[in-house]
């Protein structure tokens, strides 16, 4: 059984339908990466799963159960963060503010899961006194996605995380999400940078119109001269 299932997933904006009997499955552990052209549905896939639209058909499964439709504030308790790709953190807020606000449901101790967090975003730490809209767009990406991970998620969904970087910061957050893969965090990621993301991906799902086109491993779409050409820029 897939830690991740979602099958025959249909999902729009009010009675505009985007997705189209969409299947997804990937195990625990693994990173997945959507790509597709712009409009292929590839953002609504992210927030199908994440609760924030409206689902007319099909299922999402998380390790078992059934989570079709069910609110963010409900998939956060049962680990599952979304970082959206667009005003993704609190600008007046300092670094460690931000990450402090990711664990507002937490009543624990969560300063060793702060220090984690440095440790996988080196750059942040030497700034957790700054604020955070001073920041360059990378070190603003990093505190996004460092903020979801204050729930310590199971399932983190990425929504577009090196959209508008430098080569160089989008090199280093395609690293990032290598290292927080290592510590046991499933991840899917939607990403325009198709061929970096497939690089790192476990499995690959391409999108056109809303529906499947193509699944793989991330490695095999790379060599598939179809997906190259089409979706790739080859």
């Amino acid at each position: 059984m897939s830690f991740l299932s979602i099958d025959g997933l249909s999902a729009g904006y009010g009675q505009m339908g985007i997705l189209s009997d969409v299947d997804l499955q990937l195990d625990e552990g693994e990173i997945g990466v959507i790509v597709g052209a712009n409009g292929a549905g590839k953002s609504t896939l992210l927030k199908a799963m994440f609760g924030l639209v409206n689902i007319t058909a099909g299922s999402i499964r998380l390790a078992g159960d059934d989570i079709t439709g069910m609110a963010p504030e409900r998939l956060a308790a049962r680990g599952v963060a979304f970082v959206p790709q667009e005003y993704n953190i609190f600008p007046t807020l300092t670094v460690n503010e931000n990450l402090e606000m990711g664990a507002y449901s937490r009543r624990d101790d969560f300063s060793p899961v702060i220090e984690g967090i440095y440790r996988i975003f080196p750059p942040l730490a030497d700034r957790r006194r700054q604020m955070a809209g001073e920041l360059s767009g990378g070190q603003r990406q990093m505190v996004a996605v460092g903020r979801a991970l204050m729930i310590e998620p199971k399932l983190l969904l990425l929504d577009e995380p090196t959209a508008g970087l430098s080569p160089m910061f989008m090199s280093e957050i395609f690293d990032r999400v290598l290292a927080i893969n290592a510590t046991g965090v499933t991840i899917v990621m939607v990403e325009q940078n198709a061929k970096q993301a497939l690089a790192i991906a476990h499995r690959g799902f391409v999108l056109a119109n809303g529906m499947n086109a193509f699944t793989d491993t991330g490695a095999n779409l790379l060599a598939n001269p179809e997906v190259a050409r089409s979706f790739l820029g080859a």
